[in-house]
């Protein structure tokens, strides 16, 4: 896994920016109640959506957490006195302190989601909803020349699957309520980086060295694959 104190500095360079950043809030506001005035959004990273969140709906209230101080530190410039250091498991508010809880790149990353649906559920208020991506995975298999060698080498089943996500949901009373979907930029896959996040360990692990190099021997290994399209699930507190 990343170390993100030491890609806050430059982790919004490398992952779209701010077109990124307002096609994810867009998405994300589609999906949460006009009425709604208070929103915490869980790994907030660098703010740079959350940001964009306030900004896009007036009167609502945002409230940013973060696990790493670096990326918590970029996000405090971006929104002072609105960002808290804080385990997205053990989150320090009340229970039903917020309106809506948005989660956005962040259950994928985790070995077990449940615990962190659980406390996005315990601090919505009755009727709040909870948004998050997820199949965040699923949404780089664009049909590419690189997903036909890598297909045999997928995991069988992500932290973040749309349907695993739902059953932690519905466990804690949070009933499905919508879908959206946005498109990335600057995420289109080049077979040289996959190469190396192979050779990593960090993606397709049974593949191997074998498949990372047949995957870097593809034809333009610098050249962009096509862009994935991310998927956001709504989940109304009952």
């Amino acid at each position: 896994m990343l170390d993100y104190d030491k890609e806050a500095d430059r982790y919004d360079a490398t992952r779209g920016g701010e077109p990124r950043a307002a096609a994810a809030a867009d998405a994300v506001l589609a999906l949460v109640p006009s009425a709604a005035r208070s929103l915490l959004d869980l790994a907030c990273g660098t703010g740079i959506v959350t940001r964009r969140l306030v900004a896009g709906r007036p009167g609502l209230r945002a409230t940013g957490t973060d696990a790493a101080y670096g990326m918590a530190r970029r996000a405090a410039a971006r929104l002072p006195g609105s960002v808290v250091l804080a385990d997205c498991r053990r989150l320090p508010f009340p229970n039903g302190s917020f309106d809506a809880v948005s989660a956005i790149w962040l259950l994928h990353l985790l070995g077990d989601a449940g615990p962190v649906v659980a406390e996005a559920a315990r601090v919505l208020r009755p009727g709040g909803v909870f948004v998050t991506t997820v199949d965040k995975a699923a949404a780089h298999h664009v049909g590419s020349d690189i997903d036909a060698l890598a297909a045999p080498y997928r995991a069988e089943r992500a932290t973040d699957e749309a349907e695993r996500v739902t059953a932690y949901a519905a466990e804690r009373g949070l009933l499905r309520s919508g879908t959206a979907r946005f498109r990335g930029h600057g995420q289109g896959r080049t077979p040289r980086r996959v190469a190396h996040h192979i050779r990593a360990g960090e993606l397709y692990a049974a593949g191997g060295p074998r498949l990372a190099d047949r995957i870097e021997a593809l034809p333009d290994p610098d050249v962009p694959r096509q862009e994935p399209e991310f998927t956001l699930r709504a989940f109304r507190k009952s």
